[in-house]
């Protein structure tokens, strides 16, 4: 009942209400006028409540120093304005910190569906094979041991070894990578990924809480449960400003005698503009950034990104583009052109389902490259494709498939596929009557402003770091092109996790920038997340703290340049407005001021604070 009270009492229309009504009452004063009841005491009850309900909150529940509060000393502060009759000042004090209350809150919501999201990704079911039968069971009823049957299309339940059949796995849920991963006998799959071609048959090995997919799961519960709220700025000072008030309180009420001058004090030396300073500048850097397609979800992200002096990159989808091109189209055969092979083998591909088939048939199709119908197709899972086109048999595919098939490489051929894995390209090879006639190299594309955005962080003395599931070659060359020297490849979720936590525990404030569901722990384990919003799963964007809507990794830069001047404002505010109330203490002790004068003064503090806040709303960061 009491929290259900405090929840409507503290709502921004009730706040505006006691607003309006604190307003009134200092028009009638100014006008000398007067009602059978003050309508400051509206404000009083509205603001008052609440806060007074949580400062003895904190007096019985918390532990040791942190029972006393900002709460507490405004509490102090309004009760003794009551008393004496000033119910103005009683009002103001409430009213001030109810929207300090308002505008924190609005700063620190967060979205929470991302860890239901990835909870929907575990599989419900396997099919168990025991005597030759096929019995689709649940998940959970899966044993150590088990022998399960995996169609194309089918999500792998649970971590495993493949008994027979080969396949491509889709393992971008743990990895990242950007292709399916070729899988054979005695291979290991893991649970959550997708089976994308070939039936294979699988022992379980890791089953339940071991399977790798609910290892993701569990990081980032621990994760989130590891990210504590921002502890705000007045409470931290609340230990030492309650005492110190109340001493100077007293003091002057024994050397005075006037107890006006008592509650004076206590007025002025209330936080109300430490109140504001944090969360009025964070609110207007957060428009700055909205403004410029950058969402940040709360206040302590953009503080902690202030402090960021390590930025750890995903390559997939967040320096990379994450969609495969035609890069290289190598003739081997001095009577055949480039357009003619790709011509034969898009139309080999146009019926395969491997995405390095369907990037080529693409890319033909965008240079208008003549398709031709294949009378015989036929795939390997995990190895390639056999079609006729036009009369010719053709063999696409990886080196295995075509020496399988009879088909020789020279050693030219193999320095070739040798240079393009340096450069982190897939291959496509092409063999026709025992021969490799061609190949087609694919690869990610670098984003353009990849480069100059390293440079720029660099330059700010941020280190830039890659973390990314692909394989060394690919994650070497592209980190190279990026101006990264740090690199970290063939990492899973948790080895991710393990190097952000390595670089924490090196004294480093590390922010992560990913785009896929593999990146969520890292995202939370992270002092700052920083999740690609456009092309970005929807769990790790909401895993993260903030947001690039546009996929523009070149804003990286401009959010560090703001987050210092964040930093820079709120630290500027706090010394303003502690010295606006040592000097209102002072005029207080003197009888300069009364409560109603001191509310007035302090209150000026609180504009000067929100002023000084809005001039980041427009300031130039790029």
């Amino acid at each position: 009942m009491l929290k259900k009270m405090k929840e409507l009492l503290t709502s921004i229309p009730a706040t505006i209400i006691g607003g309006i009504f604190l307003l009134a009452s200092f028009i009638l004063a100014k006008l000398s006028m007067e009602l059978p009841i003050d309508p400051a005491w509206i404000t009083v009850l509205i603001s008052g409540l609440p806060l007074l309900y949580g400062a003895i909150r904190k007096l019985i529940c918390n532990p040791g120093i942190s029972k006393i509060s900002s709460a507490l000393l405004i509490s102090i502060a309004m009760i003794a304005a009551i008393a004496i009759g000033d119910l103005f000042a009683a009002g103001e004090v409430a009213f001030i910190m109810a929207i300090g209350e308002i505008l924190e809150d609005l700063t620190t919501d967060r979205a929470k569906k991302g860890l239901k999201k990835l909870i929907n990704l575990a599989p419900t079911q396997g099919r168990k094979i025991e005597n030759g039968t096929e019995t689709m069971i649940s998940a959970k009823e899966i044993k150590e041991g088990d022998i399960l049957r995996i169609l194309p299309g089918e999500t792998v339940p649970v971590d495993g070894i493949i008994l027979t059949g080969e396949t491509s796995v889709d393992q971008s849920v743990l990895t990242g990578e950007s292709i399916p991963v070729d899988k054979t006998v005695g291979d290991e799959v893991f649970g959550g990924t997708i089976n994308r071609f070939g039936v294979i048959d699988v022992k379980a090995t890791k089953v339940g809480e071991d399977s790798s997919l609910q290892k993701l799961i569990r990081m980032v519960q621990d994760a989130e449960a590891k990210k504590a709220p921002m502890q705000r700025t007045a409470d931290k000072c609340a230990s030492w400003l309650v005492p110190v008030a109340l001493l100077i309180a007293v003091i002057t009420l024994i050397v005075t005698r006037d107890i006006v001058r008592a509650v004076t004090v206590l007025v002025v030396f209330c936080p109300c503009a430490l109140v504001l300073a944090t969360p009025t500048a964070i609110m207007a850097a957060i428009g700055q950034a909205t403004k410029h397609g950058v969402i940040i979800k709360s206040g302590e992200a953009l503080e902690k990104m202030g402090k960021v002096d390590t930025i750890a990159f995903d390559k997939t989808g967040t320096l990379t583009y994450g969609n495969l091109e035609v890069s290289d189209i190598i003739s081997l055969t001095p009577s055949m052109d480039e357009q003619t092979l790709l011509a034969l083998v898009a139309s080999a591909e146009s019926k395969s389902e491997h995405p390095l088939g369907k990037a080529i048939v693409t890319y033909a199709k965008q240079n208008n490259a003549v398709l031709s119908d294949s009378t015989v197709f036929r795939m390997t899972g995990g190895k390639g494709i056999y079609a006729e086109v036009s009369g010719r048999n053709l063999y696409c595919g990886n080196e295995t498939y075509l020496t399988e098939n009879g088909i020789s490489l020279s050693e030219e051929t193999k320095n070739r596929l040798e240079q393009l894995r340096e450069q982190g390209k897939a291959s496509v090879l092409v063999g026709e009557s025992g021969v490799c006639i061609g190949i087609l190299a694919l690869s990610d594309v670098l984003r353009p402003e990849a480069s100059a955005m390293v440079k720029k962080l660099h330059a700010m003395q941020t280190k830039a770091v890659l973390l990314t599931g692909d394989n060394n070659k690919t994650a070497t060359y592209f980190a190279k092109q990026a101006g990264i020297t740090e690199v970290y490849a063939e990492l899973l979720p948790e080895e991710k996790v393990a190097h952000i936590t390595e670089l924490s525990t090196a004294g480093n404030t590390v922010c992560m920038i990913g785009d896929g569901i593999n990146d969520a722990p890292a995202l939370k384990s992270a002092n700052v997340g920083v999740a690609m919003g456009a092309m970005g799963s929807d769990i790790a964007v909401e895993a993260a703290d903030i947001a690039l809507v546009g996929d523009d990794i070149g804003k990286i830069p401009y959010l560090k340049r703001l987050s210092n001047a964040t930093i820079r404002t709120i630290k500027f505010s706090i010394s303003l407005s502690m010295f606006i109330n040592i000097l209102a203490v002072t005029l207080s002790v003197l009888g300069l001021l009364n409560p109603t004068t001191g509310a007035l003064v302090h209150n000026a503090g609180s504009v000067f604070v929100v002023l000084i806040a809005t001039l980041l709303y427009d300031r130039k960061f790029e």
